[in-house]
């Protein structure tokens, strides 16, 4: 249990070194498309073969199909309710518009909204066999690290202080670690159903996310050698999955 907050702290510190990386390291637009299509490859093949693998298993296709769904219709209306209100420059390193004065802290929860889930993935993985999944790890860490480095520049440059921005994101690091801790304590003490539909809900949360946010803004930067990016993100995942 305790290694779920753990690990689920390590995923989240991503968001928090891509970050600082944002802040005091600068990298060229395409370079961060390229970590974020890579991340989004991983995170599906991790999303398949760890969540929805071990909900089929678990508890059967048809319980698997309705939190998928469920998931993918929940992100969709919370992301639309956040993209509103600015959170959907959360992944972009471009300055935001002055009248919309209150996208910062939309951004914040916009992420809020991406990585509880992401990190209650890692506790619930338990479903695949009893210890976390380090390839599920892997591939959030991934995911994190261009979503924190470019929304902390578009942060930066609508202007939040270095120290506020550090802190917002020290916020979410602290969160992802609970989330996971929360998804393994779902995992010891919930029926399988129940187990099952979580770990589904989490898994279409997640296709929806990177499917509406991620994927689109590395291929506005990257160009078209995001998609092989992206087909290798998912190949690592396979590979991971099969060593563990």
């Amino acid at each position: 249990m305790w290694n779920a907050l753990m690990w689920g702290a390590i995923s989240g510190s991503a968001t928090f070194i891509g970050s600082w990386i944002g802040l005091y390291v600068h990298l060229p637009k395409k370079w961060i498309a390229m970590i974020m299509a890579l991340g989004t490859g991983a995170l599906v093949g991790a999303t398949a073969y760890e969540l929805l693998g071990g909900a089929v298993r678990e508890d059967g296709i048809v319980t698997s199909s309705i939190g998928f769904l469920s998931g993918a219709l929940v992100f969709t209306l919370f992301d639309t309710w956040i993209s509103s209100r600015g959170g959907g420059k959360r992944k972009r390193s471009k300055e935001v518009e002055e009248k919309e004065d209150q996208s910062g802290l939309a951004i914040f929860f916009g992420t809020l909204l991406d990585a509880i889930p992401e990190s209650a993935m890692i506790g619930l993985s338990l479903i695949s066999g009893g210890s976390i999944s380090f390839a599920l790890v892997t591939a959030i860490f991934i995911s994190n690290l261009p979503e924190g480095l470019s929304s902390s520049v578009g942060l930066a440059r609508n202007g939040y202080s270095k120290r506020k921005i550090l802190f917002l994101w020290s916020i979410v690091l602290f969160l992802s670690a609970f989330s996971s801790l929360g998804g393994a304590l779902l995992h010891d003490y919930a029926s399988s159903t129940v187990k099952s539909l979580l770990s589904a809900f989490a898994g279409g949360g997640i296709i929806a996310m990177v499917s509406s946010t991620m994927l689109p803004e590395a291929h506005e930067e990257g160009g078209p050698l995001v998609g092989l990016l992206t087909a290798v993100g998912i190949l690592i995942s396979l590979i991971l999955h099969e060593l563990g």
